[in-house]
């Protein structure tokens, strides 16, 4: 990075399984940005799970200590995350994950090797996803309004990442370098 880098503080919002993992990896591909993950710096302590920012004294606070450039806010539907959450099933012993739409088990609801019964974790259990999308949306409408009033707010909205992707890439071009001019919009 050269004298004319520019650092943008950018924070990437969305309810849990609305691609923010995925985004934040094809950011750091495609820029020259960092990924700092709230859920990787987070896990593994008492805040496991809950995100950062999602209360409005935590976006003050991060605002405090860093100027915030940009919000990229992922609206996917709640109805689209249950069925994407709810389709992971694992076979325990192993930890193999597999995935109703995209890597199905041969036979439903067993191991292709084993042939050992596959468990859903709690989390990706239906009641429970439909319980932390609500609790998602309560907390944080609150801080995408302050993001919003503030002018930082850019809100991306579909269904697959897929077809969010191009939005945001086209959006981050207009902040920030990119890694080389080859660097292109697919994945």
């Amino acid at each position: 990075m050269g004298a004319s880098a520019r650092l943008l503080r950018a924070v990437i919002m969305g309810a849990p399984g609305s691609g923010k993992g995925t985004v934040s990896s094809r950011i750091t591909t495609h820029f020259e940005l960092k990924h700092l993950s709230s859920g990787d710096l987070l896990r593994g302590n008492m805040l496991r799970g809950t995100g950062f920012p999602r209360t409005l004294p935590q976006a003050e606070a991060l605002d405090r200590a860093y100027q915030i450039d940009t919000v990229i806010n992922l609206n996917v539907p709640f109805e689209v995350i249950k069925q994407r959450l709810t389709a992971r099933w694992i076979h325990p012993a192993s930890g193999r994950v597999y995935n109703i739409e995209f890597n199905p088990p041969k036979t439903v609801g067993i191991d292709d090797l084993t042939g050992e019964p596959l468990i859903q974790r709690e989390d990706d259990k239906p009641e429970t996803v439909i319980k932390r999308l609500k609790a998602y949306e309560d907390q944080t409408k609150p801080v995408l309004e302050y993001y919003q009033k503030k002018g930082v707010l850019e809100t991306f909205s579909g269904t697959e990442t897929n077809k969010i992707w191009p939005y945001v890439y086209a959006f981050l071009q207009t902040k920030v370098p990119q890694r080389s001019q080859k660097a292109s919009v697919t994945p």
